[in-house]
């Protein structure tokens, strides 16, 4: 009795592991038919997919590292703008950095006038907000950088960080 039931049972494990590579087979053997077919539109979609995002990223300013930010700060060439919501700021920040969260950025953008001839260099907490503000400071004219690796980058390194009041 054992041995027919244990017969079905590996015959159908055996065809359950046989059907799925052959279904995935399938799906890759179409896959790479299609870009050998159409080859000139896959090619066409990288070069735009990757122009696209080339020129996203100039957009929005070029990345600095935590060296180069110092150094600037040190020398009074750069202002640092941390878009950052009051309460991140408050549990810790660059020394020296205005809040201007990225949401209020708009409305307060004028409060930038009088660093206009400064650098303004974009810090959140990973880079995710830095670019859309980036293009909109630099569409008004602003010369605009954003920290690499925001403030997870800053802290990982030890950077120091101050714990305040949010002066926004």
């Amino acid at each position: 009795m054992a041995v027919p039931f244990l017969r079905q049972y590996f015959a159908c494990i055996i065809r359950a592991n046989t059907e799925k590579p052959r279904v995935k087979y399938r799906i890759m053997s179409n896959f790479f038919a299609f870009l050998s077919e159409q080859w000139i539109l896959a090619c066409s979609f990288l070069t735009f997919a990757f122009l696209f995002l080339y020129t996203e990223s100039v957009k929005s300013g070029k990345k600095i590292s935590n060296s180069a930010l110092v150094t600037m700060m040190n020398n009074k060439e750069a202002v640092l703008v941390d878009v950052r919501e009051g309460a991140d700021y408050a549990i810790g920040h660059i020394f020296g950095a205005v809040n201007i969260p990225h949401t209020k950025m708009p409305t307060r953008i004028s409060e930038l006038e009088k660093h206009r001839t400064k650098v303004i260099v974009l810090v959140d907490q990973m880079g995710q907000h830095t670019g859309s503000i980036g293009k909109l400071l630099s569409k008004d004219g602003f010369n605009v950088r954003r920290l690499g690796g925001g403030m997870s980058e800053w802290t990982s390194q030890s950077m120091p960080t101050v714990a305040g009041q949010n002066n926004s």
